[in-house]
């Protein structure tokens, strides 16, 4: 996957983000974290400069040998391409991160972030942008992948046990 792109459908092609894709992502990003906040404040109330910590962080995953961060691109040109070629009708980016040290997994890549365009949704997007991340997951070493979705977001869930992912643990809040 690192280094080429791949297509997953007749016009949908996941390649590796690039720091020049950064602008384009961060609309999707405050629409990623309105939504969230919609669903629950409490969990997801991200800081007023939430988009200028994505526009550094980004960049250095697109880097980090260690870190997953790819785009979906729909139409363009050249369909194998690793350079851009069509419009970013998403993302996933995600770490490799380390467990406590008294479970048999050491390390687990984390998916931070997948995000569909809405007018791309109910096209396999999110299922190919899943499965590549969990493949460039693979192809790092890590032997496990996760990621969180809000409770009530039950078409991201549908996505993610198609990708093989199960529920694992249930999450409980109580703010003080």
């Amino acid at each position: 996957m690192p280094g080429a792109g791949v297509t997953f459908g007749v016009n949908v092609t996941i390649r590796k983000a690039t720091a020049a894709d950064v602008p384009a992502l961060l609309p999707m990003i405050r629409e990623l974290y309105n939504l969230h906040e919609l669903w629950d404040i409490e969990k997801y109330g991200v800081l007023p400069d939430v988009l200028d910590r994505y526009a550094k962080w980004l960049p250095q995953r697109a880097v980090d040998a260690r870190s997953v961060f790819l785009v979906a691109e729909v139409g363009g040109e050249n369909n194998l391409s690793s350079k851009p070629g069509g419009a970013v009708a998403g993302y996933v980016v995600g770490t490799v991160e380390e467990e406590i040290p008294i479970y048999r997994v050491r390390e687990f890549g984390f998916v931070h972030d997948l995000w569909v365009q809405p007018g791309h949704r109910g096209r396999g997007v999110a299922k190919a942008l899943t499965l590549a991340a969990v493949e460039v997951f693979r192809q790092i070493g890590v032997v496990q992948v996760r990621l969180d979705t809000v409770a009530s977001n039950d078409a991201a869930r549908r996505v993610f046990e198609a990708c093989g992912f199960h529920e694992a643990a249930r999450e409980m809040i109580r703010t003080l």
